[in-house]
Order: C-alpha cells, then structure tokens, then sequence
C-alpha cells in the first residue's frame, strides 16, 4: 500500500515524538537515577572519610555516647538528610542522628547479617530497622589493621527518585516545546515541499488530459522553480507536437488526396469509356504523373522516418564535392534547356575533397537544385561554388528566381511547409526536401542557412567538413 508524503511525514513526527517520550520516561530516568545514585553515594563515602578523620579519632569514642557529637550528627541530618550510625564491631549502634526514631542499642546483625559486609548498598536496608529504602555507605574504622567499628550513612532512595522525575519533567517539558517548534518547521517544510508536488502533479495531470494552457503555481523554491519550468517547458514541447501531429497527419492526407482523387477519377473515365480514344494517351500521362508524385511522397515519408529513430547510417569517407555537384547537375540538363537555365559551377580548385556520405550529400544537391530551377525564371542562371577554409568545405548554391519572404525564412525548414508564393510554382513539391535536406547535414554534424530577398533570389549555404587524412 502506498502512503503520500504528507501521510508520511505525519507518521514520522509521531513515532519520533512518542519515542522521544518513552525514552526520557524510561530509559533517561534510569540514566538520571542512576548519576544521581553515583554522586549521592560519592557524597555520603567522603563525608564519612571526614567524620571518620575529625569526630572519631580513635575507638575509644565508641565506649560511651558523646553528646556533643549526637547533637552534631542530628543536626547535620536536619541539614541534609543524612542519616548517621556509629557501630561496634559485633554490630551494636551506639549512636544513631535520628533522635525521633532511634535505633541505639539494636544490633544490626540480628536482622541483616551481611550489612555491614558492603562498602554501599543501594535500595537495601536492615528489615525490622527501618522501613524506607536507602541508599547506605559503611565506612569501616580500622586501627592497626583491625576493625574497632563502622561509620554507616545512609540517604533515602526515594528522594533520589523524586529528583530523578523532575529532571525527566523538566526535559519533557523542553521536549514538548522543541516537538512544538518542530511541529511549525514540519508544517513549513509541507507548504514548501509537499504542496508544491501536488501542485506539480495537478499541472502534470493537466498537461496528460491535453489542457496545455493550465498555468502553474508559482513555486517557493529555486530547486521547485527549475522542475516547475522543466515541466512547463515539457508541456509546450508537448504541445507543439501534438500541433505538429496534427498538421503532419492532415497534410500527408491532402497530399495523398489529391492525387489518389485524380488517379480514380481519369480511371474510371478510361474505364468506361467516356475518354475518347484519341484522348487516352494525355490522361495515362497524367495518372503516371501522379502516381510519381505519391511514389515521391511515399519515399520522403519513409526517409523522415529513418531520420526521426536516429536509423540514419551514414557511410562516410573522401569524396570529391566537385565531381559530385558535376554529376548531380548533368542529371537536371533537359530540365534547364527547357526552361533556359544555366548551371555556373564555379570550382576554386579542381579537385576538391570532402569527408560524409557522397550518396546522401548528392540528395542534399538535388533538393537544393530542383527548387533553384524550379522557383528560377526563364533566361536566368544558377550558380555552384564551391571553396575551402581551414578544415570546412563550403558549398553555396544561389539563384536570382522568386526568393524567400523574410518571415517564411525559418519555416521552410518545416515538412510540408511551402510560401504562399511558392504554391502556384511548386506542383510537383511535397514540402519535406528542405527539411530532409537539413536533417542529413545535421547527421553529418554540420550547418545549412539560406540567404534570401523577395523578388532578387536565394542562396542556400553548406558546409562539410575536409578530407580525412589517410
């Protein structure tokens, strides 16, 4: 099952609070008992060392009770509720500070035996002596190496334990302010963490149901601010190719149509004879001219797509950019006799050699010359130059015909796009060589621009990189 980050974050800041509860209750309150034990047990161990240096100094202070002594011994119980015994070696006390409940006379052996055998004992006490538990240090008086009595002080547990819970109270209470400050930072980190993905994901989820003109909330972090932008750059993307789908799809249908309409229509018209005989032959042509158009549609189409999944293999190697536009132009020789257009090749030198794929490159010349002829008018001439600088070759191909409007001059790189003052000129175009025409430059890693003015013509420049040294 899977939890949302607020749900999450909720849960974290209540585990962690109720540990935190349960550890000081628990586990600190035994720390702090404990310390407190240590140092009250460290207390009671030097003050019998002292009581032991400057009240008994020798055993003979045991025969009888001093009364001075007592009354120093209960007053400093008052004082700091300590409990003092001064005991014989066979375990009588003879003297106890507790004048109120006395123990003098008693014998701590008859109830607890092995007393006296500790150095400190904590929560234990003689049975029968007294009732509460105590924290007890025997400090044992020696003289020449024997035992003459015992100093025994003792402090009550239960007050250690009191002071144990109100040090715990004292932290809870901190902790219960700390857990409040930090319920407000965690409140804090959630309007600037978790909100913003939820406003992310609303926008993301817009954007999916195709609502491109969704406008995103404006994010409080930078991070957010750049995965928000990242998002809505997305979406335009997103946008634009669901536009571009869309004209791709109607434009490859009414270039599909148009021609499949006339082949059916000039069909049926030979099929059943409403063509006279006389007249067959123009319309074969024109059904043959259309059928080359879709065959030419058909194949640009097929080649787009290998340049759309990267399948494009280029077979590089020298080749020589002269013969290859020598070559190519030959093949459009009837094409300008007939429309009174001269090719100029204008070569610096005769040989020049280039490095890409000569086959690719010589579709490259042919886009571009079939437009040059066919935008150029009657009587006018087509130049083809070609020079080296550096590394770069650079191949310009310029006509004086109808040339591009300025606005229309990134466009053209578009499939299917033509000028409106192309349409009437352009019969035979489909509007994707251009833009076939710079995704094979593009694949060899190089740049196509054209230069162009309404009315004077166009130039379309090349570049490939030299010949490889081999």
């Amino acid at each position: 099952m899977r939890h949302t980050l607020k749900f999450k974050f909720i849960f974290s800041y209540l585990i962690i609070s109720l540990f935190t509860l349960v550890l000081l209750n628990t586990y600190g309150h035994s720390a702090i008992y404990n310390k407190l034990v240590e140092y009250e047990k460290a207390k009671l161990y030097e003050e019998a060392e002292l009581i032991a240096r400057e009240y008994v100094p020798n055993i003979r202070i045991l025969d009888s009770v001093d009364v001075t002594l007592l009354k120093h011994f209960s007053a400093l119980e008052t004082l700091t509720n300590m409990r003092v015994w001064i005991v014989s070696p066979s375990g009588n006390i003879q003297m106890d500070s507790n004048l109120s409940n006395s123990c003098h006379g008693k014998n701590i052996n008859q109830y607890d035996s092995s007393f006296l055998s500790y150095q400190s004992i904590v929560g234990k006490h003689p049975k029968g002596l007294l009732d509460d538990e105590m924290i007890s240090v025997i400090y044992p008086i020696t003289e020449s190496l024997n035992t003459s009595g015992y100093l025994v002080l003792m402090s009550p547990a239960n007050a250690l334990d009191s002071s144990a819970t109100n040090y715990i109270d004292s932290i809870v209470i901190c902790g219960f302010i700390i857990l409040s400050i930090s319920f407000v930072i965690f409140i804090y980190l959630y309007r600037h963490s978790v909100m913003p993905l939820r406003a992310m994901t609303t926008a993301v989820r817009a954007y999916a149901d195709g609502h491109f003109d969704y406008q995103m909330e404006k994010m409080p972090c930078q991070d957010q601010a750049e995965l928000a932008h990242a998002i809505c750059y997305l979406a335009e993307q997103m946008n634009g190719l669901n536009e571009y789908q869309k004209n791709f799809i109607a434009n490859v249908s009414h270039d599909f149509r148009s021609p499949l309409t006339s082949i059916k229509g000039y069909t049926e018209a030979l099929a059943d004879g409403t063509i006279p005989a006389e007249m067959q032959e123009k319309y074969f042509n024109i059904i043959l001219f259309e059928t080359e158009r879709l065959t030419k549609l058909t194949g640009n189409l097929l080649e787009l797509n290998q340049l759309d999944h990267g399948s494009l293999v280029l077979e590089q190697d020298n080749f020589d950019i002269n013969d290859a536009l020598k070559k190519t132009s030959a093949s459009f020789e009837q094409r300008c006799i007939k429309k009174q257009v001269s090719l100029d090749l204008i070569f610096e030198q005769k040989e020049l050699f280039a490095y890409g794929d000569a086959g690719r490159i010589q579709q490259v010349i042919q886009n571009l010359l079939d437009n040059a002829i066919k935008f150029s008018p009657q009587d006018s001439n087509i130049q083809i130059h070609t020079l080296q600088k550096n590394q770069k070759i650079f191949v310009s191909i310029k006509d004086h015909g109808i040339g591009i409007p300025k606005d229309s001059q990134k466009k053209i790189w578009n499939r299917f796009y033509k000028t409106d003052i192309s349409r009437g000129k352009d019969k035979t175009g489909t509007g994707l060589g251009l833009s076939i025409t710079k995704e094979i430059i593009e694949a060899h890693g190089e740049n196509i621009n054209v230069i162009s003015t309404e009315g004077v013509g166009t130039e379309f420049i090349f570049t490939l990189p030299a010949a490889k040294n081999q």
